[in-house]
């Protein structure tokens, strides 16, 4: 499908406040796609795999680019909290970004449109949701009633029509589906598309994902308040030499959703869509994701479990309090979950480390192309 761009730059909103974390192995050729909507912001670019590698980074981006060994230069022993060969290395330009709100896109991603055929600012549907409050104690049939045009329906509650402060606002994908590989297998050329009756279609709705509700979170479209959730965007230790893998954004769905709750902050998912561009192969995403496929009959019943006691008042607290938990619960189920919760505890303690200093020494090189 080709895919026309255009060169109107709309006006950035939260410019100075709001970092675009990119985890790539590659040229970033699909920035150029993106250039009306990301040139007037800054990126953080965390090149996974071989750091000797130069990738190309188109000109007139602001950018940090960090790779393997800036992370272990800046992170010391506690690197090891960092996967490596794999898009959870995302999480550390959560750690090392200064802003209140950040926003990652995989480098597959490009700009979709919408049924009128205009082309979908992502970044700026992601900043309302965050901006506008959510429901998450009380279900609004008519989804999200703070987007224009939308309002409380009857029998919603007046003393909760102020709602909560969003968290997390969690966008779709037009064409290639996020499956996992057992879907991908049997649905090999499934595509969710806009113009085919037979396949799902373009929905126009944010909505609050309930209270005690978990779901499964992608990274690869993601806006949070860094401010408020950071510290549990931990997208976990799944990448080389782990048991299992494809299922760092869904462990860190999990976890934010379960401290959210705790907190009374919502998530929101639906707009933005983006263009998803390339299926990953379906057997070696198999191999990847087999113990998972088990795992997660163990791990979703314990996050549905859990309560988090009222002393845990910060996201940290919480976040360290169910490390404690997995590693009780789920050490029982491999011990593989043993070194997951030493790598949460790991993450914190790199977290609370690196926000609390301000200086150089926490700095990737950075470039500007003019």
């Amino acid at each position: 499908m080709a895919l026309l761009y255009t060169s109107v730059k709309p006006t950035p909103v939260l410019k100075d406040e709001l970092d675009i974390v990119i985890p790539t192995i590659r040229n970033l050729d699909f920035l150029e796609m993106w250039r009306p909507f990301f040139e007037q912001y800054h990126l953080i670019i965390v090149q996974d795999g071989d750091p000797s590698k130069v990738i190309n980074i188109p000109e007139g981006f602001d950018y940090e680019l960090y790779n393997r060994n800036d992370i272990n230069r800046i992170l010391g022993p506690k690197a090891s909290c960092i996967s490596f060969k794999d898009s959870a290395c995302r999480c550390f330009g959560y750690m090392v970004s200064k802003k209140k709100y950040i926003f990652t896109i995989d480098d597959d991603c490009f700009v979709a449109k919408d049924p009128s055929g205009k082309e979908i600012n992502a970044l700026e549907q992601h900043i309302k949701n965050l901006l506008s409050p959510s429901t998450p104690h009380f279900f609004n049939t008519l989804y999200d009633p703070f987007r224009d045009g939308a309002d409380f329906v009857r029998g919603y509650p007046f003393s909760m029509r102020e709602g909560a402060i969003t968290a997390v606002s969690h966008g779709l994908w037009l064409n290639i589906p996020d499956y996992d590989a057992p879907t991908q297998l049997v649905k090999p050329l499934e595509r969710n598309s806009r113009k085919f009756d037979l396949s799902p279609r373009y929905v126009d709705a944010v909505m609050t994902i309930p209270k005690g509700t978990l779901f499964p979170m992608c990274g690869m479209n993601l806006a949070f308040d860094r401010e408020l959730i950071g510290p549990a965007m931990y997208f976990g230790l799944m990448g080389d030499g782990q048991p299992i893998g494809r299922y760092d954004d869904m462990w860190a769905g999990w976890c934010v959703k379960v401290i959210c709750d705790h907190m009374g902050w919502g998530v929101k998912t639906g707009l933005p869509y983006l263009w998803h561009s390339k299926a990953s192969n379906p057997f070696v995403n198999l191999k990847k994701e087999y113990k998972g496929i088990f795992w997660q009959e163990e791990a979703i019943p314990f996050f549905q479990s859990v309560t988090l006691p009222k002393e845990c008042t910060s996201v940290q607290q919480c976040y360290l309090e169910l490390a404690k938990l997995v590693r009780e619960k789920l050490g029982k189920v491999d011990p593989y979950f043993i070194k997951l919760a030493t790598g949460m505890v790991t993450w914190i303690e790199a977290w609370e480390e690196l926000n609390s200093v301000e200086g150089t020494e926490a700095k990737a090189p950075t470039g500007k192309n003019e």
